[in-house]
């Protein structure tokens, strides 16, 4: 299967929904994305399986805040997990953002991720913080990471 990635629109909020809902404890609801996508700093993407009618398998958003970038909501389906679209939505999700001023990116992400922590950290991020107790179901810390651009 081929996926593209693109930003995410209204009639997509159903599949997100869905997709939030298997990946999180506290999924947003299907007003929250309604209210974020009229939100001018931020932008949410969608990875997309190619075919009719489409099937959106990842989600994936930043909202910015002058040079910053808070990256959030990233998720894909569990049957599609460990095929890199993680990786391919946030490379989209940064360039996009760096194109748009954005110098430095930030998230939050649980401690026992290992996954998630792994890929991060392939992509630049580091470990600056801990929210002790952040998560629920299970309590769980946040570890809040960092990509800042390369000093000279």
């Amino acid at each position: 299967m081929s996926y593209y990635i693109r930003r995410m629109r209204e009639e997509d909020i159903p599949q997100v929904v869905e997709i939030e809902k298997i990946a999180f404890s506290r999924p947003w609801t299907r007003s929250i994305f309604k209210a974020v996508l009229l939100l001018p700093y931020a932008a949410y993407y969608v990875a997309a399986e190619e075919g009719t009618p489409e099937k959106i398998v990842g989600i994936c958003g930043v909202k910015k805040i002058f040079e910053e970038g808070d990256i959030s909501n990233v998720a894909v389906r569990p049957e599609y997990r460990g095929r890199g679209i993680s990786r391919k939505m946030l490379n989209v999700l940064m360039q996009e953002a760096r194109e748009d001023g954005v110098q430095a990116f930030t998230l939050e992400v649980r401690a026992g991720n290992e996954i998630a922590v792994n890929l991060y950290e392939s992509l630049g991020f580091r470990t600056e913080g801990i929210r002790p107790r952040f998560y629920d179901d299970p309590v769980e810390d946040a570890l809040i990471m960092w990509q800042r651009p390369q000093e000279e």
